[in-house]
């Protein structure tokens, strides 16, 4: 995944204002959020491609929005033994998927067949079912929503697609920004401004 800033993401949006995308992207993040708590954001790609980068991006959001079931959980194929806790989630965590939890499959590929078993168990147990794919149909039909961006050459990327989900997860009560809040600070301290 390509490195992309606040500011980057901002010019995405302003790009994309047009297209239907940015909708897409908003309605999908804000989907994320139905998950009751925190850790219950369970986020899982293929077994050649775990999504590293959008989990990263989800922790942060919901660390900056103040929104703890935002708190994502990496689902691994295979996670070494001695591993850190929250980098040995296996496939057996979506076993016991429930209500008031999201799966939340991140797969450019198409999703072999025990990733779209898992998912279809998790399905029926109660939890729901979010998706950004490549254009697979049968991972979109197991999924309560899913967005399929198209493979190269289409106005927006996967990676993107990632960024503006996961920044459109956190947003609408994001508070203001470092900038901004520093901004405030920095008033309060020096107090009001006299012109001479």
């Amino acid at each position: 995944m390509t490195f992309m800033d606040a500011a980057s993401v901002n010019l995405l949006r302003e790009v994309l204002a047009s297209s239907g995308w940015l909708e897409r992207t908003r309605e999908l993040g804000l989907a994320l959020r139905a998950t009751r708590s925190p850790g219950g954001l369970l986020v899982v790609g293929t077994p050649e491609d775990e999504p590293w980068h959008v989990t990263a991006h989800l922790a942060d959001e919901a660390r900056l929005s103040g929104l703890a079931q935002l708190s994502p959980t990496l689902v691994r194929w295979a996670p070494p033994p001695g591993a850190p806790p929250h980098l040995r989630v296996g496939m057996d965590r979506l076993r016991s998927a429930g209500r008031g939890e999201t799966l939340f499959v991140v797969a450019e590929q198409r999703a072999p067949v025990p990733l779209l078993e898992r998912v279809d168990d998790a399905r029926r147990t109660g939890a729901t079912i979010l998706a950004v794919d490549g254009g697979d149909p049968e991972l979109e039909s197991l999924a309560h929503d899913a967005i399929a961006v198209p493979p190269e050459g289409g106005v927006l990327s996967f990676d993107a697609a990632q960024h503006l989900v996961s920044s459109a997860a956190g947003e609408v009560r994001r508070q203001a920004g470092l900038r901004e809040r520093l901004a405030l600070l920095a008033d309060r301290i020096t107090g009001p401004r006299v012109s001479d």
